[in-house]
């Protein structure tokens, strides 16, 4: 082994792709420039917003694609972006006449599992 190499002591990297959350923390931590209050306040009104949301969309009302583009932009916002995913996919299943019930479905899914997140991370102490 060369002698330059003796004396390096060895770190793991980071990985490359983020932990598997639901949120997306150093995202949110961007977005809220890392005050922590307005973390906590937003992440509050995401979670209270999609529940709603998804109540909403459960009917399919006429006025369902511009409901899920509004959880959309929100979920990106926060770093919620399975539920991004999810609202992008019945957009399109709205727009394409596509399997608009299963799509619900994801959403409602995907919007469960960051709630769970969002429930965790408030409930820290």
């Amino acid at each position: 082994m060369p002698l330059h190499m003796e004396h390096l002591i060895w770190m793991p990297s980071p990985p490359l792709v983020p932990e598997d959350s639901a949120i997306d923390v150093q995202h949110l931590g961007r977005m809220t420039l890392g005050e922590a209050a307005l973390e906590t306040e937003v992440l509050a009104l995401f979670a209270a917003q999609s529940h709603d949301l998804v109540g909403r969309l459960a009917g399919i009302p006429a006025n369902a694609a511009a409901l899920a583009h509004t959880l959309k932009g929100s979920a990106q916002a926060i770093g919620a972006f399975r539920v991004a995913d999810a609202a992008l996919g019945l957009e399109a299943a709205i727009k394409n006449d596509g399997d608009v019930a299963r799509a619900v479905v994801l959403l409602r899914h995907a919007v469960d599992e960051a709630r769970a997140a969002i429930d965790r991370m408030l409930n820290r102490s």
